[in-house]
């Protein structure tokens, strides 16, 4: 008697799960997965600070680690020097040019002196020509040395610019060499460590933003025509041991390329060869892991 009972109530149950099976009949089902981003090192050099731990949350552009920048300091260093040593290089034209100018002043002074003497009748016109000479010869001089002057100048100017321009590469380098986080996420995982040698490239650690998570689902061709991307659908995350929790998701991707049905998703059509993926974005409240199975009724 007892064991007649057993039975009753284990089809009770059976009848139960089964009910409960069949009113969360999805429409397709995939895997959970999120948006990764490998942290590189940008600079090289060793490994000064590298403060995270796998599960850490980090902000958008928050420092988390530092690769030594004692060689890119002292090159900054050195061409600052070689920026000023440029600078008191250049030339003033007004000091390089005032013994010309005074000639010049010289002989305008003796010009008119002799002018006056010839009106007085004396002196002869040819001093008078000699002077006016030497005043053309000295100013030819004179617009010789400023363009000298000023091409020196420019030249140097250049230099300082080229300088300049690798002082901004090193600064460059410098603010590479802080280790910061892209974006809002939590490390899923680290690749280094304190004391190691970066090297540009090099991975440091993994970011994923979990709060934001993606069903990769598949569907039939005859689901792609009454699918639009934004629509909202109903999502469930399976728990394991015929466990589901319900979510609202939203439609963000839809591929307009068929492919082969992946052995571990199921379909609706199970006679379906070619199927469509498609993105669900989906709020976590923290259960949704990355890789959870997942299904979805539109």
């Amino acid at each position: 008697m007892k064991a007649c009972k057993y039975l009753i109530v284990t089809i009770f149950v059976s009848g139960l799960y089964a009910c409960h099976k069949k009113g969360l009949e999805y429409d397709a089902s995939g895997i959970f997965e999120t948006t990764e981003v490998i942290v590189s090192a940008q600079a090289n050099g060793e490994i000064l600070r590298l403060g995270i731990q796998e599960g850490d949350l980090l902000e958008a552009n928050q420092p988390v680690g530092l690769i030594d920048t004692t060689q890119l300091y002292l090159q900054k260093k050195q061409l600052q020097a070689s920026i000023s040593s440029v600078q008191n290089r250049k030339t003033t034209p007004s000091t390089q040019i005032a013994s010309l100018q005074q000639q010049i002043e010289t002989q305008h002074t003796e010009q008119r002196r002799y002018e006056n003497l010839i009106a007085l009748n004396a002196a002869n016109q040819k001093q008078v020509d000699d002077i006016n000479a030497q005043i053309q010869l000295l100013e030819k001089e004179l617009a010789a040395q400023y363009e000298t002057i000023r091409n020196n100048n420019s030249s140097l100017t250049d230099e300082s610019l080229s300088l300049e321009a690798q002082i901004a590469q090193a600064e460059d380098q410098i603010r590479k060499s802080i280790i910061t986080a892209p974006s809002r996420g939590t490390v899923l995982a680290k690749y280094a460590e304190l004391g190691e040698l970066a090297s540009q490239g090099r991975a440091l650690f993994k970011l994923a933003d979990i709060e934001i998570m993606y069903l990769r689902a598949y569907i039939t061709s005859s689901q792609l025509t009454s699918l639009k991307i934004g629509e909202t659908v109903q999502v469930y995350a399976d728990m394991g041991e015929s466990q589901r929790r319900e979510y609202t998701g939203r439609i963000t991707w839809v591929s307009d390329k068929a492919e082969f049905t992946p052995k571990t998703i199921q379909t609706r059509d199970e006679r379906a060869n070619l199927v469509y993926a498609v993105k669900i974005e989906v709020q976590n409240d923290g259960y949704i892991k990355k890789g959870m199975y997942g299904e979805v009724k539109f």
